[in-house]
């Protein structure tokens, strides 16, 4: 009789966190972290997600992203998050998320056996940029 046992499990954090350096022309694996003794309030704070945005668009709806960008204390923390407005009958239109668990279009094409031009076509046909 055979036994075995798997674990697997994320590294542990070498530090608390780390406050991005927005200052570093540095990038290593993301940003340059913050000298601790120069972190602030500030840095867990965006003051966007209180307004509403702009829904006089085609499709009614306006996405307020907040990132690393924007806060620099989600570096290496792996989240965003984002504020969705919506005017009456507003739509979210289909989208992707980069990085995220949305099925690449060269995979769809082999999976389906077509042409990537294929997959490429049908996502145009439901896809529409809401940011105009």
């Amino acid at each position: 009789m055979v036994s075995s046992v798997v674990l697997a499990s994320d590294p542990s954090p070498l530090q608390y966190f780390c406050v991005t350096d927005k200052a570093s022309p540095v990038l290593v694996n993301g940003f340059v972290c913050k000298n601790p003794m120069d972190v602030n309030a500030e840095d867990f704070f965006f003051s966007g997600l209180n307004m509403p945005g702009n829904t006089n668009k085609r499709l009614g709806s306006n996405v307020t992203a907040v990132d690393v960008k924007k806060i620099a204390g989600l570096n290496t923390l792996g989240i965003s998050l984002a504020r969705i407005d919506f005017a009456p009958y507003g739509l979210n239109p289909p989208h992707t998320h980069p990085r995220a668990t949305e099925i690449d279009e060269s995979i769809l094409a082999k999976a389906f056996q077509v042409d990537k031009k294929v997959i490429d076509y049908l996502q145009s046909q439901f896809w529409m940029d809401n940011n105009n």
